[in-house]
């Protein structure tokens, strides 16, 4: 059970798909969270936080009625169990990749359907029945919605089409599936109950995790930068930096040169560096980021 105080914010972490990522990410915030595959409560290095493994699917659920205080899920099952909650935050990671998810609407490779119209009278298996169901009213499309538990994928044979989750593609097309629509696009939210929203020491641990959530995400694309320079090389050398950067500049001890630092994007690293050199730049350091705070 939780801590019987005030002082304590109740927060959902999805299991699943998401626990493992979501957890790394809270390291990379600065919250230590010591995990346990036997335990729905896992212990996190905050007095003033108590955390419970819940699955994503009904999170929003618990944070609606004020079981939680605060959970992280998806866009897709708020919308699905239509959650009267507040959306603090889109958090931009997920279980394979840092793009969005998609719910798409797939058939057998050896399908004769086109397009969702051609669905007309058949069988859908899913486990997003009432998003599922809103998208075929919206296109005024006759179809039943199945439930059906995850690896919706198996069952393609014995329905006529899916509406499954999906972030790379891969095991669609493992399963010789072909996608011919997008049913909704979902990423990871941070949510919050609404009377604790409006609690003052709730609200404030609240918008701090989001901060420090997202400054983790930020820094995971980006590398530090510094490296020395002839204050005769420094404008040509500024020229080569990304213009929407602007370096930090400090000067040495050798007042010939200066140090230069400036925050990148990693994709851009191994072009920049040894362009940086040949241009004259020395000692040049680059670093991982925990955070990046705007």
């Amino acid at each position: 059970m939780f801590k019987m105080s005030e002082k304590i914010l109740k927060l959902g972490i999805p299991t699943g798909s998401l626990q493992k990522a979501t957890v790394e990410l809270f390291g990379k915030a600065g919250f230590s969270i010591a995990n346990s595959e036997r335990s729905f409560q896992p212990r996190i290095d905050d007095e003033q936080i108590e955390a419970i493994y819940l699955r994503a699917q009904e999170m929003s659920r618990y944070v609606a009625d004020g079981v939680l205080d605060v959970g992280i899920t998806g866009y897709d099952w708020i919308t699905e169990n239509e959650s009267d909650v507040v959306e603090i935050a889109e958090l931009a990671y997920s279980k394979a990749t840092s793009k969005p998810a998609k719910w798409v609407l797939a058939v057998p490779n050896e399908s004769k359907v086109k397009k969702p119209q051609d669905l007309q009278g058949s069988i859908i298996a899913t486990e997003l029945i009432n998003v599922t169901k809103k998208y075929f009213a919206a296109k005024k499309i006759n179809v039943k919605v199945e439930f059906s538990w995850g690896a919706t994928e198996v069952k393609a044979r014995l329905v006529d089409a899916i509406v499954e989750l999906t972030e790379t593609g891969r095991t669609l097309a493992a399963n010789n599936l072909r996608v011919i629509d997008t049913v909704i696009t979902s990423t990871t939210r941070l949510i919050a109950n609404n009377k604790a929203w409006q609690d003052d020491f709730k609200r404030e641990k609240i918008e701090n995790i989001a901060i420090l959530l997202n400054a983790a995400i930020d820094a995971r694309n980006r590398v530090g930068l510094k490296m020395n320079i002839k204050k005769s090389n420094l404008e040509s050398i500024l020229k080569i930096l990304p213009a929407e950067k602007s370096p930090t500049i400090s000067s040495l001890s050798d007042s010939g040169y200066v140090a230069v630092e400036v925050i990148i994007d990693s994709k851009v690293e191994r072009s920049l560096v040894p362009a940086l050199k040949r241009a004259g730049a020395s000692a040049i350091i680059t670093y991982p980021l925990n955070k990046v705070i705007h």
